[in-house]
């Protein structure tokens, strides 16, 4: 229904941003909403994606057209609904998930948040083979600490407790975050630094 989205971002949160475009303001679900945060009250075009159910209605929304393709192919697994499509994009990287898919490494995949052994095997029933329309020019470096520029005079302790927030809407456990939280606070990182930190870690 909707291709993109052209506007300002307004606000982000742990688990949405929300981009004003004449006077309406669209909340939007994205893998990680804090790599907007240096963004705010800027123009940008978030790519979406319309997801409609009988109890559910929202707006899926990605920095790229092949991020939003590789959401919509996660959707078509059996067991795998958006928060946990969102999860995928937001902790792995994609030529890493694909590769994992392509190879069968149900290892690498039941460490995303929400997969679990039956998931795993099902993504690469699912997938494999049929990601070569995402692969080809899509390989980001997620956990590239300066893919995005570090928001400025943000104070340390905000950054890190939005950080934490990101990692449980993301579907981590207390027991996970808490082990890897000690060694993240004693750096001086933004939000999405911490992020992408937390997420190299957990992936482990």
């Amino acid at each position: 229904m909707y291709e993109f989205i052209k506007g300002t971002i307004r606000f982000v949160g742990p688990e949405y941003i929300v981009v004003e475009n004449n006077g309406i303001g669209y909340q939007i679900s994205t893998p990680n909403p804090f790599i907007y945060s240096s963004k705010m009250d800027t123009i940008v075009t978030v790519y979406t994606y319309h997801y409609v159910r009988e109890d559910l209605m929202a707006l899926y929304g990605f920095e790229t057209r092949e991020e939003k393709k590789l959401f919509t192919k996660l959707l078509n697994v059996s067991g795998i609904g958006p928060k946990g499509a969102l999860a995928i994009l937001a902790s792995g990287e994609v030529e890493q998930v694909v590769s994992a898919i392509e190879n069968e490494d149900e290892t690498f995949l039941v460490k995303f948040p929400g997969v679990g052994k039956k998931t795993a095997r099902q993504m690469i029933l699912d997938l494999k083979g049929k990601l070569q329309d995402v692969v080809p020019d899509y390989f980001p470096n997620l956990f590239n600490a300066d893919k995005f520029p570090q928001t400025a005079n943000q104070p340390n302790d905000v950054a890190f407790e939005e950080a934490m927030l990101a990692l449980k809407a993301l579907g981590y456990s207390e027991k996970e975050i808490k082990k890897i939280a000690p060694e993240l606070r004693k750096e001086q990182l933004s939000t999405d630094q911490y992020i992408k930190k937390a997420l190299q870690r957990l992936l482990k």
